[in-house]
């Protein structure tokens, strides 16, 4: 019997509650019942919002609390909560005797091989990638998944010991959690999803989770040109990464050339020109990956992918040129520091698309990055009057600034003006769901819409 069987053998006589049908959980949830476990389906939409999951959970069996008051009857002896409710609304039910766990920890509990994680406010998700590539070069069956939006505890059971994991995991995911990965990575942190967290400490506090539970020969990767993560209390191995000074133990760059040492001893790896994916932001990607499979790979794989890899889907990603003009999708940019680094990433001033939901972040950063690169800027959305507003009071000669009501009339904007030998770029700094219900799917209809064009 393997660890999950026998932790769903010790749910039997207990009830369940599952927060939120999305992604993570509806795999959980059949997981429960084709356990024979007893489960309860907590969700703020009604019958109608949930669309076909509903009736995929009506026909499994489960019972349902649904509709605005979903949280109010919280009285299962085990709750599994979704990343996207604040634990902070789950006191009561802890108080009251409730376990409250997640897919996530459950799946730390009981995967049986080792496990790497990285979390981070920007980068995190190339950085996870670029892990998972280089391992599979290195002949090693690697299963991907967390918050990079695919669930790993359904494939527990197919995982050997010589297997890895390897996880992107979330602010959201890391609150509350009990267990760490035996690798642990923080890209950098910045102010993000301050419309979530109570604030920045809360956040930050958070993302430390993913080493706080690390044991003796256990490895923590740090940015320590980032001021944030810098300044982090950690303890036990530590593997850090540098463009700006060189490292006795960790991945530094000098005059362009990035090396790795360990105990004092350094070695070449490559130039930080050979890198494929454009942007220096993208250097940093490459050199936290490049110190997270220490011990695991040659530096040959690491060479391999490095000089091959394309980049991730939405993020600074070619989609076509017309008429000389090039268009990029840069939708992961849900926060101002990504947007900026998106932009440090071309030679060029560019025409700049962007605007979306407020996650109450400040903008003020943005300001003086869009007036050195932009050309042209397009906004859009909730936080296009912050962004004018942080272009307006920023010093240096400020674009030409466009405001329009959609997303479609931005990239109708973004052809009409622009002159062959331009980069067009939607790269939002904002949240999507004011319009839309994830980045993917904002960065989906910008690739279609350019697509379309005459």
């Amino acid at each position: 019997m393997t660890a999950l069987e026998q932790y769903f053998g010790s749910l039997l006589d207990k009830r369940v509650g599952v927060i939120g049908a999305g992604v993570s959980n509806m795999p959980l949830i059949r997981m429960l019942r084709a356990a024979g476990v007893q489960v309860t389906v907590h969700d703020k939409k009604d019958p109608t919002e949930l669309e076909d999951r509903y009736a995929t959970l009506a026909t499994l069996g489960v019972d349902f609390v649904l509709g605005a008051h979903y949280l109010d009857a919280l009285d299962e002896d085990v709750i599994f909560r979704t990343p996207g409710v604040h634990p902070r609304f789950l006191e009561k039910a802890r108080a009251n005797g409730s376990e409250i766990t997640s897919e996530m920890e459950l799946f730390f509990t009981v995967c049986p091989c080792p496990i790497i994680g990285v979390t981070g406010s920007d980068g995190k998700t190339t950085t996870t990638t670029l892990v998972s590539e280089m391992l599979k070069h290195a002949g090693y069956t690697v299963y991907l998944g967390g918050n990079i939006g695919t669930p790993l505890l359904p494939h527990v059971n197919e995982m050997q010991p010589g297997d890895l994991a390897v996880v992107e995991l979330s602010s959201f995911q890391l609150m509350g959690m009990k267990h760490s990965p035996h690798v642990a990575a923080i890209t950098n942190l910045s102010p993000n999803h301050l419309d979530y967290h109570k604030d920045f400490d809360e956040y930050v506090q958070a993302k430390t989770e993913i080493y706080r539970s690390q044991q003796e020969g256990d490895r923590l990767v740090l940015n320590l040109d980032d001021e944030v993560t810098r300044s982090l209390h950690a303890s036990g191995n530590l593997f850090c990464t540098s463009k700006t000074q060189e490292l006795a133990n960790g991945v530094f760059l000098k005059d362009d050339m990035i090396y790795i040492a360990k105990g004092g001893m350094r070695r070449e790896l490559m130039p930080a020109a050979d890198i494929r994916i454009p942007g220096a932001h993208n250097v940093y990607n490459m050199m936290m990956a490049a110190a997270v499979v220490q011990s695991y790979v040659s530096d040959d794989d690491i060479r391999a992918v490095a000089t091959t890899f394309g980049g991730v889907e939405h993020r600074i990603e070619f989609v076509r040129e017309k008429d000389g003009v090039k268009y990029y999708n840069d939708s992961i940019a849900s926060s101002p520091s990504r947007t900026k680094a998106g932009l440090e990433s071309f030679q060029q001033k560019v025409i700049l698309i962007a605007g979306g939901y407020d996650k109450h972040l400040p903008y003020d950063v943005l300001g003086e990055p869009i007036c050195e690169h932009v050309k042209l800027l397009i906004l859009t959305g909730a936080t296009a009057p912050k962004i004018r507003d942080c272009v307006l009071a920023a010093e240096g000669e400020h674009p030409p600034i466009i405001e329009v009501e959609s997303l479609e009339a931005a990239v109708q904007q973004a052809y009409m003006q622009a002159q062959p030998g331009d980069i067009v770029i939607m790269s939002p700094a904002s949240a999507s769901f004011d319009r839309f219900r994830n980045f993917m799917e904002r960065g989906k209809l910008f690739k279609a819409l350019v697509a379309d064009l005459k």
